[in-house]
């Protein structure tokens, strides 16, 4: 059989390792392409002609689904399957409205990503109804539970997600972990430096400092990411602009606070 052309666009380094290693030693696939830069990618899929795309929808420079409108305005547009950390229903009938023939949700389990490759790939356009069909079954499994009864960790995980903030680096775990904190023990913000940094330092094996640092760091990368306007949307209000960053203390206090009036 011949190989199925698979183009990967997604900004997680961890995405695209495990694309490495499991497209191109498979004899069912051909990875032709994989980076994360949005506003690059349509003149790739142009000109690489994959059969499949998977596609993020948070992206640096052009967000996914700015490519995914693109993606589907060629002539011969490639099937394309939304792979995202974002599970509210608004995200999936979106992503399905703009063409997404799928949608999967990260962390993907590698053979429930293979059923839907060879699935897309063998179908035909849905019609209007068949289309609001499957938009309607991926929302029963996608659409957000109420608050009250959402797993914390995904609901700070899909904060750091819409605002920009990467999963591979190091502040990603110690931020998550500062705001768990602060809502269980709110009074932790106001000794950041004596008990929060040193708490995580202590379970991460590290030092307060290099906690403080890559804290820091997370919080600049959503901020050069240019992710302000979704982070004033996460919060529902003009909180901050491009030229003023919170400090660390600041931004846990403000998610925390957040999870605390929704309901933990």
């Amino acid at each position: 059989m011949e190989k199925i052309k698979i183009a990967i666009i997604d900004d997680s380094q961890q995405m695209k390792d495990i694309a490495e290693e499991h497209f191109k030693n498979s004899d069912k696939y051909d990875l032709v392409y994989a980076d994360g830069n949005g506003a690059a990618a349509f003149a790739e899929i142009e000109s690489l002609k994959p059969d499949v795309v998977l596609l993020d929808l948070v992206l640096p420079n052009k967000d996914g689904f700015a490519v995914l409108a693109e993606i589907q305005a060629l002539e011969n547009a490639p099937k394309v399957i939304i792979t995202s950390a974002l599970t509210g229903d608004n995200f999936v009938h979106k992503a399905m409205q703009l063409g997404a023939c799928d949608y999967v949700v990260k962390p993907c389990d590698l053979k429930v990503l293979d059923e839907r490759i060879l699935s897309a790939y063998s179908l035909n356009k849905s019609t209007e109804s068949n289309l609001q069909s499957k938009i309607d079954k991926l929302l029963e499994n996608y659409t957000q539970k109420p608050v009250k009864n959402r797993n914390l960790e995904e609901r700070i995980s899909n904060i750091f997600i819409t605002v920009g903030i990467p999963a591979h680096i190091k502040g990603y775990q110690f931020l998550r972990e500062a705001i768990k904190m602060a809502i269980n023990e709110p009074e932790i913000v106001n000794s950041i430096t004596k008990k929060l940094y040193p708490s995580i330092a202590e379970k991460y094996s590290t030092s307060p400092s290099k906690v403080e640092r890559a804290i820091r760091h997370a919080i600049e990368v959503a901020w050069n990411r240019g992710k302000i306007e979704n982070i004033n949307n996460v919060f529902g209000l003009q909180v901050y602009n491009s030229n003023e960053k919170p400090t660390n203390g600041e931004f846990i206090a403000l998610v925390a606070d957040k999870m605390i009036i929704e309901g933990c």
